[in-house]
């Protein structure tokens, strides 16, 4: 393992204060944060350490939500020692194959199937009145729409001003807005896709990543996971999938619309999201010299296209983005790959 400061606070605290003797530390993953993981060897047990370095992270909601999250049933990594004010932590090992690595024609419906049953736990085993989770608001909402404009149309595209445009743009936000406050609010893991849902033999599956959950929209999970960034599937097995969740929560008695009104949440709830994941890709390349989110583009937009084409009140959106914004991204996301 290559020197850092942050890696020998890690092991002083391992071995130091829990007493703990690693034969091994290796690495294990990064995200598209400061944070960082480890696969540590214990005797004949395998852990992950998480290294959160303060300020920039902060592990305690991670560890407030995995308690949240283990009271329903679901399965994230259990906490087994932590230092909340140097941000470490200590957890579960879920192995190496995530959905990602595992996901084809064959295995799709059992996987998402246990995906589904797990996020039906969190979304009536978690009290949204009373867990204390920040709210998706119109504010957070509105944020994560804009990284669309200022990082990609603005940065990585470098459009030119329009106010054609940004006005535009702000009555798509709008309506986007009022679609996913007018639904029924549940605890948001936010980033319930693929990469963060770890294939294990019990419980399937480890769920991770969860530490910027909120109370919001009931469909923001489900479209994370089956309009994926990473991987994209059938519209119309995506739509049986939708459908079939729909049936489960309307069981629980979690919501009273019918198919139709679920499914216009479910789209516009994609697009809301989709729009925030194309900017923060921009910004991961911009800012943060990780390209390699960009050949995700070309599919996170797709997603954007193909459902306001059956929206007609998103026209003028759509409009904009095949007049000013499809081509110009094809040759820019060629020219950086």
């Amino acid at each position: 393992m290559p020197d850092d400061s942050r890696l020998t606070a890690l092991a002083n605290w391992l071995h130091l204060e829990l007493g703990k003797t690693v034969a091994a530390i290796r690495p294990a993953s990064s995200d598209a944060s400061f944070r960082r993981y480890f696969r540590i060897w214990i005797g004949s047990e395998t852990y992950i350490a998480m290294d959160a370095p303060p300020p920039m992270e902060d592990v305690r909601p991670f560890v407030k939500i995995a308690r949240l999250m283990r009271e329903t049933g679901i399965r994230p990594p259990d906490v087994h020692a932590a230092d909340e004010d140097n941000g470490f932590l200590l957890l579960d090992d879920f192995g190496s194959e995530n959905y990602l690595d595992q996901l084809d024609d064959a295995s799709a419906d059992r996987l998402y199937g246990d995906a589904m049953e797990s996020l039906v736990r969190l979304q009536t085993g978690v009290d949204a009145a009373s867990c204390n989770l920040p709210a998706y608001d119109e504010a957070l909402l509105r944020t994560e729409m804009n990284l669309f404009r200022d990082w990609f149309l603005g940065k990585l595209l470098e459009l030119p001003a329009d106010a054609k445009r940004d006005a535009c743009l702000e009555r798509t936000w709008q309506a986007l807005v009022d679609s996913a406050l007018e639904q029924p609010r549940v605890c948001v893991h936010r980033d319930y896709h693929s990469r963060n849902l770890m294939v294990t033999e019990r419980d399937n599956p480890g769920i991770l990543d969860f530490q910027d959950a909120v109370v919001g929209p009931i469909t923001y999970d489900l479209v994370s996971l089956l309009r994926d960034c990473y991987i994209s599937w059938p519209e119309t097995r995506v739509q049986a999938w939708a459908d079939s969740y729909h049936q489960r929560l309307s069981g629980h008695g979690v919501v009273a619309v019918g198919p139709q009104t679920f499914t216009r949440w479910f789209d516009l709830m994609g697009i809301q999201r989709h729009l925030k994941a194309v900017g923060i890709f921009a910004r991961l390349k911009l800012r943060d010299g990780k390209g390699g989110y960009l050949k995700d583009i070309p599919r996170t937009l797709g997603y954007i296209v193909s459902v306001a084409e059956r929206y007609p009140e998103l026209g003028e959106f759509l409009q904009i983005l095949s007049e000013q914004v499809l081509e110009k991204a094809r040759a820019s996301l060629s020219e950086a790959a």
